[in-house]
């Protein structure tokens, strides 16, 4: 990992750690590889600024970004990862698959069954590690 980071870097991977567990490091590990500046930045703004603030707590926050990233329709792998960081901060199965069911409106069936698919994933890769 770079070795001077910022407090507000110290304080995202913090929050970051607290959605996506171990995976947080492997995850910024390998971007930083690539791109020092796109983990910086991948660090700093969504997990130091944005999921920090006290407004909404993680549970609401993941599920937001749950809902988002079902209406993107592309990113898969990034909506797995937050589906996890949505159980973690406390969200259950039904509440994901309901707010995926609600996208049905807004990304279309092909979108929203992506999603769904990709909540199965999830949910059948922890049942088989627990």
């Amino acid at each position: 990992m770079m070795g001077h980071h910022s407090q507000l870097y110290a304080k995202g991977l913090e929050e970051m750690r607290r959605h996506l567990g171990p995976q947080a490091d492997h995850l910024i590990g390998r971007i930083e590889a690539i791109s020092a500046e796109f983990a910086k930045v991948n660090v700093e703004f969504p997990y130091g600024e944005l999921y920090t603030r006290q407004v909404l707590d993680p549970r609401v926050r993941e599920l937001c970004t749950v809902a988002a990233l079902t209406v993107q329709g592309f990113s898969s792998p990034q909506l797995k990862l937050h589906i996890e960081a949505a159980l973690n901060c406390g969200a259950s199965k039904e509440e994901i698959t309901e707010i995926i069911t609600q996208m049905i409106a807004y990304a279309g069936f092909p979108a929203a069954t992506n999603a769904l698919l990709a909540a199965g994933e999830v949910f059948d890769r922890l049942e088989a590690v627990a």
